[in-house]
């Protein structure tokens, strides 16, 4: 089911300025919990996900338009645009990453293993390969550990690129495509302590690149390459759940020069996806306030 705001509760969009941190709010509702959004190529629209479908939002501020997927499944949070400009690639509540026109149609199924989730993070530069984390169910019934994923975006067989008992999640390749960035509790201190890796598109040279008290979600690194920016939870999160007091950082794309960005009331919801606007200076996120 889609996540829906509790009583009192908003959902605010802003767009904020990483050099000067200058930031605007472009939507709020008290209505619809709007989620994870991404930018088109040209900069003039923000995508975003609630109540189980796809927005598209001017950048500018006003009123979210739905983008009509058909009779496609609920969709979750984890949408990333192809790099044609054209496409949207989406996970759906049933499990699976569909491609749809970015203005609307027709959905095209990509995965087909019956026995595993998909949970869409990644789209190679040249948008041959989704990055994606996989969740499957063994014969009695239980779920493995979440882990990396490759499989060719016209569908067709995947690759797996991590393993071992640790939790791995929102892989992500760089522009350049020579890493894929994701989070993991390898390394980690306690149950849900998750830090920042990379790993090249093969799963070997496995790096971390955080390693605080922290718990550290979803890298996303600049068009340009230059700068990573992701959510960090406070000491002791499992997981990555909403409505918890969290920092947005920004990093070197090793790992190095960490400074806190925004604090905010939020976490699932609020940068899930690839948010940098195409000038490679602003992002944009979403908190969730209650009260006030």
């Amino acid at each position: 089911m889609p996540r829906t705001l509790a009583d009192g509760q908003r959902c605010r969009i802003h767009v904020l300025d990483v050099d000067t941190g200058e930031q605007r709010m472009v939507h709020e509702s008290d209505q619809v919990l709007y989620e994870a959004p991404n930018w088109t190529a040209d900069g003039a629209w923000l995508i975003i996900n609630g109540d189980g479908h796809l927005f598209r939002l001017p950048a500018t501020g006003g009123e979210p338009e739905r983008i009509d997927l058909g009779d496609l499944p609920a969709l979750n949070n984890d949408h990333v645009l192809g790099p044609d400009g054209h496409h949207i690639y989406v996970s759906a509540d049933d499990g699976h990453i569909h491609r749809a026109p970015l203005t609307g149609g027709p959905a095209t199924r990509i995965t087909q293993h019956e026995d595993h989730l998909h949970f869409l993070h990644g789209v190679s530069p040249d948008g041959a390969t989704l990055s994606y984390v996989g969740v499957e169910r063994l014969a009695d019934g239980t779920w493995m550990p979440p882990k990396v994923f490759a499989v060719p975006s016209q569908g067709g067989r995947r690759t797996q690129l991590t393993d071992g008992e640790h939790p791995d999640d929102g892989a992500e390749y760089s522009p350049d495509g020579r890493w894929i960035y994701f989070n993991s509790e390898r390394g980690g201190t306690a149950p849900g302590h998750a830090q920042l890796f990379r790993m090249r598109p093969d799963g070997t040279g496995i790096e971390q690149l955080t390693d605080d008290e922290r718990v550290n979600w979803f890298p996303h690194l600049s068009p340009d390459g230059e700068r990573m920016a992701y959510v960090s939870f406070p000491p002791g999160t499992q997981g990555h759940p909403a409505d918890r007091e969290v920092i947005l950082r920004l990093a070197a794309p090793d790992g190095a020069g960490i400074r806190d960005l925004v604090h905010l009331h939020g976490g699932q919801g609020t940068m899930n996806v690839n948010s940098w606007a195409p000038d490679s200076r602003h992002l944009a996120y979403v908190d969730y306030p209650i009260g006030g």
